[in-house]
């Protein structure tokens, strides 16, 4: 047996096998609407054969959106588009779909990636003034953020669990808050981005203060049988930064709280950061975090080989890993997983065809 295609139930989600996709921003979205594109990109992954589906960070506010080309869910016609892309993917995959909640602070109002990517100015196209815990700009030749006040915090709170209400009327099967890459919930949490003098600043159970509310608002709101997870970095990369025993810290405190799982990254909040890139370069920080909680912990970042994923679960280093840009570059890799490990996939019917002839048992065709 394949431990990359054995099943694990996270919360009151059950997976087929060990491997998910993981959020990947399309900035293309209209107003903070999906679009065509949209169900094109989620319809032909959700023909993968992974085991869940995550749909990319998508803001709890307008002011939240990374770019403006960013997928939000703070009104109805947000939701409304939302509900036609589910709806077109649903009726050709049973894949769970979960969505990944977030806002950007001070690393929002930028162009798409492919324009460049900048910071876009207040008051010009696109543009507008980003939020943060303390008005330090993620690059020095940037705009300021603007420091949040009690009653912006309260606002922000109100929209994370807002957007999980909405997220539970489309019937999603998990909520993933992002605390990870320098955005919003990140920027609470590390001492270089976190200057703040108040309860949500200083001592390390300060700077966790204000994600944990947001943590418990959404989980209050988000039916209790469907789980709510949390994307970490596990490290700033940076001297004196956020790191590894943070992370735990934090970590056990989400699991106090009802978190299902803990989905660990790195970096993205300081220009400084130093990254030792490499195949399975932050699998050690998600072992670090799975050996001081007890719900599932999921591994990303450079994950290619089936060997690799295979490793990564036989060995306990983690109970799952998430694919993002190397399930674009070949969307039927647990395809290829499976016939290389002796798994199974579920595969529509309209493919069952092409399953190759040394793989007969490739395709799980019992509904």
């Amino acid at each position: 047996m394949s431990a990359l295609f054995s099943p694990l139930d996270v919360g009151g989600l059950h997976l087929r096998n060990r491997i998910v996709i993981a959020p990947m921003c399309q900035y293309s979205a209209e107003d903070g609407c999906m679009t065509d594109w949209h169900t094109i990109h989620l319809g032909h992954l959700a023909l993968s054969g992974a085991a869940l589906l995550t749909i990319e960070a998508t803001a709890v506010t307008p002011e939240g959106r990374i770019s403006w080309g960013d997928t939000g869910l703070y009104s109805d016609e947000n939701e409304a588009a939302m509900a036609r892309v589910l709806e077109s993917v649903r009726r050709w995959s049973d894949m769970p779909i979960a969505i990944q909640l977030g806002h950007a602070g001070r690393k929002a109002s930028t162009d798409k990636p492919w324009l460049g990517g900048k910071q876009i100015a207040p008051n010009t196209e696109n543009g507008w003034q980003t939020l943060a815990p303390s008005p330090l700009p993620f690059l020095e030749d940037e705009n300021p953020p603007v420091e949040l006040d009690r009653a912006g915090l309260k606002r922000i709170r109100n929209a994370f669990a807002d957007a999980a209400r909405r997220a539970a009327r489309l019937d999603l099967a998990a909520v993933q808050l992002h605390g990870a890459h320098g955005y919003l919930l990140h920027q609470f949490l590390s001492p270089l981005s976190n200057r703040r003098t108040d309860e949500f600043g200083g001592s390390l159970e300060n700077r966790m203060r204000f994600p944990l509310e947001v943590f418990d608002a959404v989980r209050a709101v988000f039916p209790a049988d469907k789980p709510v997870t949390m994307r970490l970095s596990a490290t700033d990369w940076v001297e004196g930064g956020w790191d590894v025993a943070q992370t735990i810290a934090f970590a056990r405190e989400l699991e106090a709280r009802g978190c299902a799982a803990i989905h660990v990254s790195s970096g993205g909040l300081d220009h400084r950061q130093a990254i030792p890139v490499g195949p399975n370069y932050q699998v050690p920080l998600a072992r670090a975090v799975k050996q001081a909680v007890g719900i599932p912990v999921v591994a990303v970042g450079l994950i290619t080989g089936f060997e690799q994923a295979e490793a990564i679960i036989g060995t306990g280093d983690a109970d799952v890993v998430a694919l993002a840009r190397g399930m674009l570059y070949d969307p039927r890799w647990p395809w290829h997983a499976a016939a290389e490990l002796g798994g199974q996939v579920k595969a529509p019917p309209q493919y069952l065809r092409s399953q190759p002839r040394q793989h007969r048992h490739l395709f799980d065709i019992g509904g």
